[in-house]
């Protein structure tokens, strides 16, 4: 309670004073609203009045349940459970809902119909520490630090981001110009950096290491973190028909939205909105969906500052590990961040793929039975044999949970990583939206079963009408133009069927500096046409000057002209 009281006293969060001058601990709202949720009836909703509202991970709801793409906790508490709801509304009326301590803010689960509507959603404690930088000299930087924004201590030489329940170490740092953008780079992703410093007077804070030889300069800003991301600031689980509508995140301690196995799921308004006088909104991508069906839908919301994309769309394959019949296998969740949550049911259908050419094989399958052994392990029964030449070093994905994606009029802009990500053989419509200055590629079709293992083929693809305003300021993962279409083949020299088909990029708008416009690898029947494209200097060129990048093996068809100045 005191390292609350401290981080409040310096935030200017709570406005009262209790004794000796502590700060005062604000209102724990979070019994009440949670009584508030599970009293609601069928087709109701829940008004909130216009205010502040406070949540504290030690009075939570504790509950257990796996969350892709993060780190997975135990006994995770839980701000607002939407549990078992059928047509629940929570409209907060413009409310912000803050949350203290590590927690899982909202989380809706075997529900059908729940709304969440006006509402803004932020910590206490921020997940990253950011600082301008006010010194470089005799091989040091310091940053000036806003204690009213942030809470850190030096101690025994090592610099630590203060949290209301504990504390952790930095061993990375990300650039952005005073105005919002991220620094252009020569090399891509985080900057190595160190927790070795010392506090100075004031708030200001000199550490062991030389940002010009990073390429940095005075007044640009570091948003300092590591690479823990324990939870989402909402999580959809086995969740149908959720809408989200004029909901921000302004922080996180993972990504912003993560939905798995969930179906139909609208985003109209809010995003992912920096709060005054932040850089650094969520600490992975803003909106990311694992093993979804039905239509993803995704309007007029804006997304910023955000350590990773804008949006990804995949399903998660798992590696055959052992052949235990002609109809059983093990198959394993390969990446430690994607474990657990259910793959496979029983009768689902099964896409499998030949792990060194990512080739689909035409015949489905379909599961009798899947017992999962462990966290990381499930058996699969299927009712026919597996197909002839697929075993161990192979994948396995869910053919009947692949989604449609409608991605329309947003704007993604300053953030690290790529704009969006689409990994899906449903139709994926990505139109009218502004991509500007993000780090990497502004879209990318990617798929692998290796590393993450997020595969799901795609079939239809239709990217027009877009602006991309000066994108690949950086070379990141996979990233190497505007558009890229790179899915990680291990073996591409044996492969006889493409990855990604039918996709047209047509009617868009590039401003941009000297960098391709488009890259393919494993694609066939790829469109480039009639698209606007503005050239100019502004950033350093990448690439050798070529706007279009056709690796082997080239497109079976490809279009690429009508390129107007």
């Amino acid at each position: 309670m005191n390292l609350i009281r401290r981080f409040l006293a310096s935030t200017g969060v709570a406005a009262c004073v209790i004794g000796s001058g502590s700060a005062c601990v604000p209102q724990d709202d979070g019994a009440q609203l949670r009584s508030q949720i599970e009293g609601a009836a069928e087709g109701s909703t829940i008004t909130l009045p216009k205010r502040e509202y406070h949540l504290f991970s030690n009075t939570s709801s504790k509950m257990n349940f796996y969350v892709s793409n993060h780190d997975q906790q135990r006994d995770i508490p839980v701000g607002l459970p939407f549990v078992k709801k059928k047509n629940v509304t929570l409209d907060a009326c413009g409310s912000t809902l803050v949350f203290h301590g590590k927690m899982q803010p909202v989380l809706v689960q075997d529900s059908c119909g729940v709304t969440l509507r006006n509402l803004t959603i932020r910590y206490a404690a921020p997940w990253v520490v950011e600082g301008k930088i006010s010194k470089i000299a005799d091989g040091k930087t310091t940053l000036a630090i806003s204690p009213k924004m942030f809470q850190w201590k030096v101690e025994n030489g090592r610099f630590r981001i203060l949290r209301e329940d504990g504390e952790e170490g930095v061993s990375m740092a990300l650039p952005f110009e005073a105005k919002g953008p991220m620094v252009p780079m020569d090399g891509g992703g985080d900057l190595g950096w160190t927790d070795q410093a010392e506090q100075l007077s004031g708030n200001e804070v000199r550490f062991n290491k030389d940002a010009n030889r990073m390429g940095l300069k005075r007044g640009q800003i570091l948003v300092l973190r590591n690479g823990f991301r324990p939870h989402p600031a909402i999580l959809l689980y086995r969740a149908i028909d959720t809408e989200l509508d004029n909901v921000i995140i302004s922080d996180s301690q993972g990504m912003g939205l993560l939905a798995q196995r969930s179906e139909n799921i609208t985003i109209r308004g809010g995003g992912c909105v920096r709060a005054a006088g932040r850089y650094c909104t969520t600490s992975a991508d803003a909106t990311h969906f694992s093993n979804c069906r039905g239509l993803i839908h995704v309007e007029n919301a804006l997304y910023e500052g955000m350590m990773d994309d804008a949006i990804n769309v995949h399903s998660t394959c798992l590696g055959i590990e052992k052949v235990e019949s002609s109809t059983c296998v093990i198959a394993k969740y390969m990446h430690r961040q994607s474990v657990g949550f259910e793959v496979f049911m029983d009768g689902e259908r099964v896409q499998f793929i030949r792990g060194k050419t990512l080739e689909n094989i035409p015949e489905l399958g379909r599961v009798k039975k899947a017992e999962m052994l462990d966290e990381r392990h499930v058996r699969l029964t299927f009712e026919a044999p597996v197909p002839e030449g697929i075993g161990v070093g192979d994948a396995v994905e869910n053919a009947d949970w692949y989604p449609s994606v409608k991605f329309i009029d947003n704007t993604v802009r300053y953030n690290r990583a790529r704009g969006a990500l689409f990994t899906t053989p449903k139709p994926v419509l990505v139109k009218g939206n502004k991509f500007v200055r993000s780090h990497g590629s502004a879209v990318l079709l990617a798929g692998d079963a290796q590393g993450w293992y997020e595969s799901g083929a795609c079939n239809d693809v239709k990217i027009i009408e877009n602006l991309f305003d000066h994108n690949l300021t950086a070379s990141y993962q996979f990233t190497d133009a505007v558009i890229a279409i790179c899915p990680e083949v291990r073996d591409i020299g044996n492969q006889k069927q493409r990855y990604h088909r039918n996709i047209l990029i047509s009617g868009n708008t590039f401003r941009t500096h000297h960098v391709p416009l488009l890259s393919t690898r494993s694609a066939e029947n790829v469109t480039f046409d009639k698209n606007k494209v503005q050239w100019d200097d502004l950033f350093q060129p990448r690439g050798d000057g070529r706007p279009f990048i056709i690796k082997e093996p080239a497109p079976e068809k490809i279009i690429l002209q009508n390129i107007h100045p």
